[in-house]
């Protein structure tokens, strides 16, 4: 998940910008997470999925 939509209960503000401590600490939990894909945007991912779709696609239609 990315932090950039998330909004604090705390604050009311955006978690990226880190107004509170609870905003600070959860930017901070959500950038420490071993997930490689935590730090991309939801629109990147489609794009990723989408050309990985599109290589499997590919791939059988050779093979077939």
């Amino acid at each position: 998940m990315t932090y950039d939509r998330l909004v604090c209960a705390n604050c009311a503000a955006p978690v990226s910008e880190g107004r509170c401590p609870v905003c600070r600490a959860n930017r901070e939990r959500l950038q420490q997470e071993n997930n490689p894909f935590a730090g991309l945007n939801p629109m990147t991912l489609i794009a990723l999925l989408a050309m990985l779709i599109a290589a499997v696609a590919l791939l059988a239609h050779q093979t077939a």
